[in-house]
């Protein structure tokens, strides 16, 4: 029997067909769920606009300890990175875009960069833009870009980066959501874990957030991200691009600092 969240989430995505396709996961594996995977609620609040505490009120109850636990600064960094996740994981589509187009910011460099990828979602054609995703990470053969972090590292895929990885997801009981094809160190994957993780989704020792980002996001994303800022293929998401680059910026100074943000969860 499915829960409340779920269904609301369904109906909101107009059946579980279209859910699944918004997802990127075959209708089988929605079909199966009677909730809504810890690992999957950004991806879903994202794509249908339902409140996280609406789709998985056992771990987003507004008057739970694990929701006031979280501060402003991490629920604000937990959002980018959903954010992320969610673009380099599939092309958007017509709702998403229009959501994105109300994207506001300030006057600093990532604000700035909110705004231009809110005007660009303003203009984009679903169409136009899902060959650009095709053509930049997909392609006939192999995308532009590679966007895993084995590849960045050592020039191979499923190389030995993924299997560090894999082992420190492992203890920390992070497992690949199901119908999942990527290896774990896709970036969009790795944006996610970093949502949960940050938002409190993911229980992780204090720290966990700084320890998954130098030990296996540092070293590579903010080149992958420089290369979509410039990719020949990207137009939107040349936007895409400059916003993880600006964003992982932040995350490594940050991070750099000592004291409280060191040792955020």
């Amino acid at each position: 029997m499915r829960d409340a969240g779920l269904q609301q989430a369904i109906n909101a995505a107009g059946g579980i067909s279209e859910l699944a396709r918004k997802i990127g996961i075959a209708q089988p594996s929605v079909s199966n769920w009677s909730r809504i995977p810890a690992e999957r609620v950004a991806t879903v609040e994202e794509l249908t606009g339902v409140d996280r505490a609406l789709l998985r009120p056992d771990l987003f109850d507004r008057a739970s300890p694990m929701a006031s636990d979280i501060d402003e600064t991490d629920s604000a960094r937990s959002e980018e990175y959903a954010l992320l996740s969610v673009l380099l994981a599939r092309a958007p589509d017509a709702d998403l875009l229009s959501r994105l187009a109300g994207l506001r910011g300030d006057a600093t460099p990532i604000g700035l960069a909110h705004i231009a990828l809110g005007e660009a979602a303003g203009k984009a054609d679903p169409e136009r833009i899902s060959r650009e995703y095709f053509n930049l990470f997909i392609g006939l053969g192999r995308g532009e870009l590679m966007p895993y972090g084995s590849y960045y590292l050592t020039g191979f895929v499923y190389d030995r980066p993924l299997a560090r990885l894999r082992d420190d997801l492992a203890r920390l009981g992070i497992a690949r959501a199901e119908g999942n094809a990527e290896p774990e160190d896709h970036a969009a994957i790795l944006c996610e874990i970093m949502s949960g993780v940050t938002g409190g989704r993911f229980p992780a020792p204090q720290g966990t957030d700084r320890r998954l980002f130098e030990k296996h996001m540092a070293p590579w994303i903010g080149r992958f991200f420089a290369d979509l800022e410039r990719a020949e293929h990207a137009d939107f998401y040349r936007r895409v691009g400059a916003l993880g680059r600006l964003f992982m910026e932040l995350e490594m100074e940050a991070f750099a600092m000592p004291g409280e943000k060191a040792e955020r969860n």
